[in-house]
């Protein structure tokens, strides 16, 4: 992908400053506001029935964590995701641990039914998901992001983008595919890290209706790099959190383009 797409995706994502509505689980709440704080987003953390499905027409877009499933939220997502659906605003599913249980992977087949845009998963969640065989710990992946892939080309029925997140993550659009390799190690040891990256590619979802592979692409690259300033400068996991969250708010456009390590596979 040519850096000019991702200084354009950037540069529309930032002068945009995305609504990004997030229906995500309670242990990602205060990670994900953060991160999209200092990305220079307007997050919003609704969830109630009564009020969810409204507040979305607000929103430049939504993003689903079914983190903390429960009946009463899964029942809002659902309304949540059709309103979406149907207003042609860019929603985002995370389907977090779908392997684990049989209620989860009923309600990501509920959710599946409304198109996400997006997909973002990591390796097990995403075969999982196809209705592939995986070997999930629970929230964390147990398998490799290649053998994902055709797991992320069977999903593209469902949606317009596929990502599967790992030491290199994976991009597909059913035509094309593209590898990023960006991020540090240290991202897996701080809580909701991975869940707040499927919020940020709601933001720039948000800012780039009709590129949304771009837009996927973008978000990664820029996460990535966050995350290797970020671990150049800490010491531990808690002094990482904090070096991430600058390091969001000083990358810009320019930085993120010229330094993107993506590659194009046909």
């Amino acid at each position: 992908m040519q850096p000019q797409l991702i200084h354009s995706c950037f540069t529309s994502f930032r002068n945009t400053v995305p609504l990004v509505h997030n229906i995500t689980n309670f242990v990602a709440m205060n990670t994900a506001a953060n991160v999209l704080l200092a990305a220079g987003c307007s997050p919003a953390m609704v969830h109630a029935f009564d009020e969810a499905p409204e507040f979305v027409h607000l929103a430049n877009a939504l993003t689903i964590n079914i983190g903390t499933l429960s009946p009463e939220w899964l029942a809002s997502m659902l309304a949540t995701v059709k309103v979406a659906h149907e207003s042609n605003i860019p929603w985002v599913l995370d389907p977090v641990a779908v392997g684990a249980t049989t209620y989860r992977r009923q309600s990501c087949e509920q959710l599946l039914a409304f198109k996400p845009d997006i997909i973002r998963g990591n390796a097990s969640e995403i075969l999982a998901l196809a209705g592939m065989g995986s070997q999930s710990k629970g929230p964390d992946s147990g398998d490799t992001v290649e053998a994902a892939k055709i797991a992320a080309e069977h999903l593209t029925q469902f949606a317009k983008v596929v990502i599967v997140t790992g030491e290199i993550d994976w991009v597909t659009d059913g035509l094309q595919q593209w590898a990023i390799q960006h991020g540090a190690p240290m991202m897996t040891n701080v809580t909701a890290i991975g869940c707040a990256l499927t919020a940020l590619i709601g933001a720039f979802a948000g800012a780039n209706r009709d590129h949304l592979a771009a837009a996927a692409i973008s978000a990664l690259c820029y996460y990535g790099q966050a995350g290797e300033i970020a671990d150049t400068n800490a010491k531990g996991p808690g002094s990482f959190y904090v070096e991430f969250l600058d390091a969001l708010y000083i990358l810009d456009a320019k930085t993120v383009s010229k330094h993107a390590r993506v590659t194009e596979h046909k």
